[in-house]
């Protein structure tokens, strides 16, 4: 019996021989790859990132600072972040809800502004918007962003049982050190390109794209919703006044 021919769409169409699939891409949750807008959050945006801390349960928070963190000490940090140097950035649902948050913290002076040798990472994730991988993007999205500034390294500070944190930097390469109950992560970053300039400048422009709409969007909603209710006051009315 002759073989069975392969279907002609799995053929290429020169050698007539199967095609290779290639190897796709990780899939997001639900299995489709979905592309996650990160947005550079401004000095305005330090009450919403405060908010965003204090909405972290007491496990996270201890996670996130080293201790149980109290409301006040959230405050206390976000008030300290020194926007001119630092980098934060942030992700948002539907509702324009900060979800998730990364702070790069550079070192302080006598450090040079124009090479800074070290950038310290940290990432907090609402337990509401867990297991999107957005943890593992803040921490991809701020390694393109420090090395175009020609960081050479960035650093976690974690406690060592914060293993999804430490996971994230041992797959991009991160040398792990354990003392304890803490443990330091330390990844060599490498020279900017211009094929990194320019990804991080297409990923800014769609991300802020994206939030424009999701506000405009929302908008509309809040419009639409008070519409709602005048026709239902004025329904409301018309039924009474025929009784």
């Amino acid at each position: 019996m002759p073989p069975v021919p392969a279907s002609s769409s799995s053929l290429d169409p020169l050698t007539e021989r199967p095609v290779q699939p290639e190897p796709a891409s990780v899939p997001a949750r639900g299995g489709v790859f979905r592309w996650v807008p990160i947005r550079s959050l401004a000095e305005r945006y330090r009450k919403r990132i405060t908010t965003h801390l204090i909405a972290l349960p007491p496990g996270d928070r201890y996670l996130r600072f080293g201790h149980t963190a109290s409301d006040e000490q959230i405050a206390n940090y976000v008030t300290g972040i020194d926007f001119d140097r630092d980098e934060v950035f942030g992700i948002f649902n539907r509702r324009l809800e900060l979800v998730a948050v990364a702070h790069l913290a550079y070192e302080r002076p006598p450090q040079l502004s124009s090479r800074p040798a070290m950038v310290e990472f940290g990432v907090s994730v609402l337990p509401q918007a867990r297991g999107r991988g957005y943890g593992a993007r803040l921490f991809e999205h701020a390694v393109m962003h420090a090395r175009n500034r020609s960081t050479e390294t960035l650093f976690i500070h974690a406690l060592s049982e914060n293993t999804a944190m430490l996971k994230i930097a041992r797959n991009a390469g991160a040398k792990v050190v354990r003392d304890g109950s803490e443990s330091e992560a330390w990844l060599t970053l490498p020279p900017d390109t211009l094929a990194s300039q320019v990804e991080e400048m297409v990923e800014t422009y769609a991300a802020e794209v994206n939030h424009r709409i999701m506000r405009h969007a929302m908008r509309l909603e809040h419009l639409f919703d008070a519409v709602n209710e005048v026709r239902a006051q004025f329904a409301k009315g018309a039924h009474v006044a025929s009784e």
